[in-house]
Formats: structure tokens, C-alpha cells, sequence
């Protein structure tokens, strides 16, 4: 049996320790799948049951020097973890702050002469043991963790630099002992550097905590959606009502929900009305009415009656637990982008700790500078080539664009499908429900004759008369033709009464007789005319421009005289014809593809301003059709779609785009939903991948930009350009952890920069 489990991790420091836990589970038998993110500090792992369990899982990643939380307790444990890292910062800048100072002040001769006793160099390794070892431990335990399991990750690269500082003077202080005047001979030299192991230890722990606030800000959407189901539920059990942990719940309890209060689970009303607010899933403002049968999600909220529901999907079925796991799966997943990042930084530190071995070979033998110097230059070296900033360039960014998508009703599937739809050139658009509102209005009514009094008490006009009558008799029907014509009079708060006879004949309409009024009444098809021998050329002409604007038309026939016709249709969506506009100004062609018939699409193409129609296509035409297009376009197809008959076509497209108001099997088969369902969010979608992608890029320049400049310049390449710059020639220590940790947190403020906010709105669009 196949099972999927999602483990908080801490521990983890830096992409490097994911790419660890991965590889180690990927080797397990049977584990399916595994996915582990720097970004959520999460472990997405598929496997078999049968061969192996949750526990020897855990059991592996603590193994590797990792631990796992519970779930439960996930938001404790991220606390206290977060006041640990202030608490080692605040100790490392207590103690670096004047061990800095001391130093700096004695080299610049600021402090007088007293700074240069024997004893200040063991009042400085007295402040700097404290930050090595209480501040910097972390680093010297991932070390060990990535040594172990035959990898290198930044902890190495930070606790060999700054150990080596520490150790050469600490050895430096220890051979001063009792040597006085005689002090100048030594080989190591008389200089210390404890306060450049200590600031390098400090400046980086300050960076570690920016990346945590970061991180913690990027899934502030998704911890607000997953607080909006309630906690617990009251059961109704023998006639009594119990409040019990809504994880307790099961299929099939009866549950009560009162007013004001949100629907712990996904079910079917039992008993009881109401209006829910649904716009969490809807992104519509007004209230949706609930009876028995209808169905209720979690976490809409119960406006004003009292409901009963029966629960009908519970933990990870509810429609917000499936919410919250796909914008979950997508923060996880790498994009294509990620992968390139990765593959560099899998060989980066190995490649880098040679760099920094050669330049300190050079600098002390084929130079002759001394050991001291060449010592420096392998510290700055290891120090300003930390790969922090190559992690989070990507999943930074995409943690922050699916936090907007989320709160904007935009939610892709994984963050492939992230990247993909920012290199979209052609759109497919479904016609039925994507395009037009997928359900039948009215939109005509043409009168020929007076009808004041013939079934109404004084309806004011001919059309409200003619509606009226129509809709009186369309009472009994179930045809959604029918109840576009009773829903349209309620809608104008017109009253019916019911006929006394009503025939439904299947294909045609119906014949319904009112014997209070003695009136006759026969709505239809032409042919139903025909066949009762009604005249209908005073009509035809308007029956025929309605018809050539693919709406369906109705003979009204009052006691054998064709009196009327009502006009219906699936009305195109309001802001559909805007949205269109905006996929165009982004540079992408756009297809409509419909399974109804030539004519209709044709209007409604007309209506919204696409030139490219295909009609009477069936699913698999669809699917076939969208294969076709992307043979010819240049960049990628998307496909748009609501029903069951778009699943094909959206599986086959390159991004595959389903309106939330859609079916489940759409939603599924897509790569992105719209989850308001309304189309101005689709060229949004796009906006906000393209701003994405721009971020990204930009995050991943900046991270090699620091490492390709800084490292040839910390190895000493701009030594013999005496004119340059001293900070330019000579790349202390201390300058190059301050670089390093001023490029992990920019990348991460470039991430969460309003700009990308005002991206998706289309701001940046312009520029």
C-alpha cells in the first residue's frame, strides 16, 4: 500500500543537508519518492507500506544527524529554535563587540600602550572561545553531519576558516608565553586573530537569522490558511451534543454548526437552511443559500441558520487540507531553474576548498609572503564562498510567489508549472464555463401582439406579460431551458401560478393550459409549431437574428397564435473579453475550442475578441488538437478548462490551467487552478510567473556574482595592482564573511521585495 507522509525537519543549514537527506532516502527500499526542502524545512516521502515503515524513516533521517518533529508540535519547535539562534547571536555580539574593538584599537595604536601586554592576547581568546564554540557550534556539528554522510556544505567551508584563525592564534598567544623581547623571532609572527574568527562566526549566525525571520514571513499565506479550520466539532450523538477535536471526526458523524461558526469538515446538509459565506473557495462576496442535500466545504462560514451536516471528507480529504498540501507540494517541488542551481552546488565547496588549498600553497611558497598572510588568504577564500545564496535563490523566490498565488486565488500544482507559465505563447480557451457563465440565462423578449390581462392582474408591459406567462407554465419543468425562464421572472419579482395541465414533449417543449383564464399556452421549437399548425412569419425575421447570434429561441403560442419569443443563452462572462485583451498585450495568441457547433462559438468568439475558433470537437479532439498547436507554436501551449470533457486536453498541454469552479477531475488534471474560477486571475497567473522567473534570475546573479568576483579577489589576483584600493587588494577575513552573509540575506529581501507583489498586479509590465 502506497502512503505519503510529510516530516518537519530540523537541523538543516543549508541546501546541502536537503540534498543529503534525499539522496540517503532515496537509497532505502521502498521509498517511491522523496523530496526534502531547505525552504519549508520539509520531507515529502512516497512509499511502500508493506516494506517499510514511518518509524525506520524517521529513524534514518536522525541517523544521517537530522530530527523530526511531530506535526502537532512543529510551531514549538521552530520557536525555540528561532530564540536559540538570537540567543547565540546576542551572546556572539556581546562578546565580539569588544574583543573588535580591542583589536582594531591596538592595531591602529587608539588604546595605548597597555594593549599590547601578553595578557589582552588571552583577554581576547577568552572572548573569542565562547563565540567559537557556544555560537559557532552549529557550524562544527553540520560539519561532521556533511563529512559524515561524504559531503562538504557551507558549515564546512565556515568552520574550517574560522577555526583556522582561531587555532593559529591561539597557538601564537601559547608561544608568547615568557618569550619577551625574544617574541619578534617566532615563525608564526606575534599578530592574533581571534576577533576574525569571532566577527566571521557572528556576522554569519546575524545572516542564519534574517534567512529564518525570511522564511517564517514567505509562508505567513499558508499558516493563515491552514488557521481557518476550526478546531474542534459538535457531534450529535443520541440526541446529545458533544465537542470533540475536529481530528476526531469520521464519515458519517452528524454534526451541528451554528451560526457564525465555520464548517469543521467537508459535508452534506441533513437539516436545516442557511446562507454560507464561500468565498474562500469561490471568491465570490455574496452568500451561497444551503438546504438538505447540498454539500458545505470546510472552513466556509455558517451565516444565519442553524445547519446539520453530515460528515462526508475529514483530515486530508477536506477541500482546505487539499488547499493547503498542493500550495505545500509546490513550495517543495524544484523548478528546472533549481536544478541547474543545484548541480553547481553540488560541486562547488569540493572545488572551492582546492581553491583555497592552492592559494594558500601559492601565497606561502611560490610568493614567499610568510605563513600568516598565505593563512589569511585561505580563510577569506573558504569564508566568501559559502553557497548559502546559490540555496536560496530559488525556493526563496518561489515560496513567496505561491504565498501571493495562494492569497490571489492563483495555486499552482508544483513549481515547474510556477516556471512553465511565464514561457506561455498560446492559450486555449474552453468555451462552456471558462468563457461564458456555463448556464442558461434569458436574453431577449419580442412581443407581436398586446398581452395586458391574458394570465396577469395588471402586469405592467407586453414582455413582462409574455415572461410571465412563460414562466408560469415553464413551472413543472426540469430542462435547463425552463429554469432559465422561472429563474429569469424571479429574478424581475414577477409571481406565477401553476398551470393545471403541463406535457413535456421530449426535443420540442411544452404545452400547458391555465383553466382559471382558459388560456392555452405552447413553448417551443419551430418544429413544435409546426407540428400544432401555427403561423409563425411575423415572428421569423427576429428569430432568425437571434439565431445568427447563436442563442436559442422559443416560440411562445397563446391559444394557437404565436404571440412571443424568449430568447436563451450561456452568456459570456463579464470580464472575459478584458481578460482576452490582456493575453494578448502579454504576447500570447488565443484559441478558443468548443465541443458545441460552429455557429454559437463563432458569436461568442465575436463577443470576447478571439479570431482563432475550433468547434464540434469532442474530448479526445481536444486533447489531439492542443498536441497539434504545440507541434507549431514556439513557446508553450496552456489549456483552460472547467469540465470533465477538458481533462484530456488539460493533461496534454504544457500548462494545463482549471477555474475553481470547475469539476474536482479537472482541478486535479491541472497544473494550475484558478480557484475563483474568474479569468482576469489567468493572464495574472502568467504576470506572476514571468516576475517570478525575474527574481529568480536575479537572485542567482547576485549569488554568483559575489562568489565568481569575490573568490579570485580573496585569493589574491588584485595583489600586484598597487594603485587599487587596499580593501580591494587584500580581502580580510572579516570583509569577506560580511560579503557572504550580506549576499544570503539580499537574495532573500530581493524575494520578498514589494516588486514582486506589484509584478503580478501587472506593474512591472510596463517597465
Amino acid at each position: 500500500m502506497t502512503q505519503q507522509i510529510n516530516l518537519p525537519i530540523t537541523g538543516m543549514h543549508c541546501e546541502n543537508c536537503a540534498t543529503t537527506i534525499t539522496r540517503h532516502l532515496k537509497k532505502m527500499a521502498g521509498i517511491l519518492a522523496a523530496d526534502v526542502s531547505i525552504a519549508t524545512e520539509q520531507a515529502a516521502v512516497t512509499f511502500d507500506a508493506a516494506a517499510l515503515s514511518e518509524e525506520s524513516i524517521v529513524s534514518k533521517i536522525r541517523e544521517l544527524g537530522f530530527d523530526v518533529v511531530d506535526a502537532d508540535t512543529e510551531a514549538a519547535a521552530r520557536a525555540a529554535e528561532l530564540q536559540r539562534q538570537k540567543l547565540q547571536f546576542s551572546v556572539g555580539l556581546i562578546f565580539t563587540l569588544p574583543l573588535f574593538l580591542i583589536s582594531m584599537g591596538r592595531d591602529m595604536n587608539l588604546i595605548g600602550e597597555w594593549a599590547s601586554a601578553p595578557w589582552v592576547n588571552w583577554l581576547m581568546f577568552s572572548l573569542a572561545l565562547p563565540v567559537q564554540f557556544y555560537v559557532g557550534w552549529d557550524y562544527y556539528v553540520g560539519s561532521v553531519k556533511a563529512l559524515r554522510n561524504r559531503s562538504a556544505n557551507m558549515d564546512v567551508l565556515v568552520a574550517m576558516g574560522s577555526s583556522v584563525a582561531f587555532l593559529y592564534s591561539v597557538a601564537v598567544t601559547v608561544s608568547l608565553v615568557g618569550l619577551g623581547s625574544r617574541a619578534s623571532a617566532l615563525p608564526l609572527g606575534t599578530h592574533v586573530y581571534f576577533e576574525t574568527a569571532a566577527v566571521i562566526i557572528t556576522l554569519i549566525k546575524l545572516g542564519k537569522l534574517l534567512e529564518a525571520r525570511a522564511k517564517g514571513k514567505t509562508s505567513a499565506a499558508l499558516k493563515k490558511l491552514m488557521r481557518l479550520s476550526p478546531k474542534t466539532a459538535c457531534l450529535l450523538k443520541d440526541g446529545e451534543e458533544q465537542h470533540i477535536p475536529v481530528t476526531q471526526v469520521a464519515v458519517g458523524d452528524l454534526l451541528l454548526v451554528r451560526p457564525g461558526e465555520s464548517m469543521p469538515v467537508d459535508g452534506i446538509v441533513r437539516e436545516g437552511t442557511s446562507a454560507v459565506d464561500e468565498s474562500l473557495f469561490t471568491g465570490e462576496s455574496l452568500p451561497v443559500d444551503k438546504a438538505a442535500g447540498d454539500t458545505v466545504a470546510s472552513a466556509t462560514i455558517n451565516q444565519s441558520g442553524m445547519l446539520t451536516i453530515e460528515a462526508a471528507r475529514v483530515g486530508s480529504e477536506t477541500a482546505l487540507a487539499r488547499l493547503v498540501q498542493l500550495v505545500q507540494a509546490t513550495q517543495r517541488s524544484k523548478a528546472p531553474i533549481q536544478r541547474t542551481a543545484d548541480a553547481v552546488a553540488s560541486v562547488f565547496v569540493p572545488v572551492v576548498l582546492c581553491i583555497a588549498v592552492v592559494t594558500f600553497l601559492v601565497w606561502w611558497f611560490l610568493i614567499g609572503s610568510g605563513f600568516t598572510p598565505a593563512m589569511l588568504r585561505l580563510v577569506a577564500v573558504l569564508v566568501i564562498a559559502c553557497p548559502c545564496a546559490l540555496g536560496l535563490a530559488t525556493p526563496t523566490a518561489i515560496m513567496v510567489s505561491t504565498g501571493i498565488g495562494a492569497q490571489r486565488g492563483i495555486l499552482f500544482r508544483n513549481s515547474a508549472s510556477l516556471e512553465r507559465a511565464g514561457a506561455l505563447s498560446r492559450i486555449v480557451l474552453d468555451k462552456t464555463g471558462t468563457l461564458t457563465q456555463g448556464q442558461l440565462n434569458l436574453t431577449d423578449i419580442i412581443v407581436s401582439d398586446n398581452l395586458a390581462g391574458v394570465l396577469s392582474k395588471g402586469a405592467p408591459d407586453n414582455e413582462t406579460a409574455l415572461l410571465q406567462l412563460a414562466a408560469a407554465a415553464e413551472r413543472g419543468s426540469e430542462h435547463p431551458i425552463g429554469k432559465a425562464i422561472v429563474r429569469a421572472a424571479a429574478e424581475r419579482g414577477i409571481d406565477t401560478v401553476a398551470p393545471t395541465e403541463f406535457t413535456a414533449i421530449a426535443g420540442h417543449g411544452i404545452t400547458a393550459q391555465f383553466r382559471e383564464n382558459a388560456v392555452g399556452v405552447i413553448i417551443g421549437n419551430h418544429t413544435l409549431m409546426q407540428q400544432h399548425g401555427i403561423a409563425t412569419s411575423e415572428l421569423a425575421k427576429h428569430a432568425e437574428r437571434l439565431q445568427t447570434d447563436a442563442k436559442t429561441v422559443l416560440w411562445v403560442a397563446i391559444d394557437g397564435h404565436a404571440k412571443g419569443l424568449l430568447a436563451v443563452a450561456d452568456t459570456v462572462k463579464p470580464e472575459a473579453k478584458a481578460a482576452v485583451g490582456e493575453l494578448g498585450q502579454l504576447g500570447c495568441t488565443v484559441t478558443m475550442m468548443t465541443g458545441d457547433n460552429r455557429g454559437t462559438a463563432a458569436a461568442i468568439a465575436k463577443a470576447v475578441g478571439i479570431d482563432d475558433v475550433m468547434a464540434e470537437l469532442t474530448p479526445e479532439d481536444k486533447a489531439a488538437a492542443v498536441k497539434e498547436l504545440q507541434a507549431e507554436s514556439k513557446g508553450l501551449v496552456a489549456m483552460v478548462g472547467d469540465g470533465i470533457n477538458d481533462a484530456p486536453a488539460l493533461a496534454q498541454a504544457d500548462v494545463g490551467m482549471a477555474l475553481g469552479t470547475g469539476t474536482d477531475i479537472a482541478m486535479e488534471t491541472a497544473d494550475v487552478t484558478l480557484m475563483h474560477g474568474v479569468l482576469s486571475t489567468m493572464p495574472e497567473a502568467i504576470r506572476l510567473s514571468r516576475a517570478t522567473m525575474r527574481t529568480i534570475k536575479q537572485n542567482l546573479f547576485w549569488a554568483f556574482f559575489y562568489n565568481v568576483l569575490l573568490i579570485p579577489i580573496a585569493a589574491g589576483v588584485l595583489y600586484p595592482f598597487s594603485s587599487l584600493p587596499s580593501m580591494l587588494r587584500e580581502l580580510h577575513p572579516m570583509l569577506a564573511a560580511f560579503a557572504m552573509a550580506f549576499s544570503s540575506v539580499s537574495v532573500v529581501l530581493n524575494s520578498l521585495r514589494n516588486s514582486v507583489t506589484s509584478a503580478a498586479l501587472g506593474e512591472n509590465e510596463k517597465r
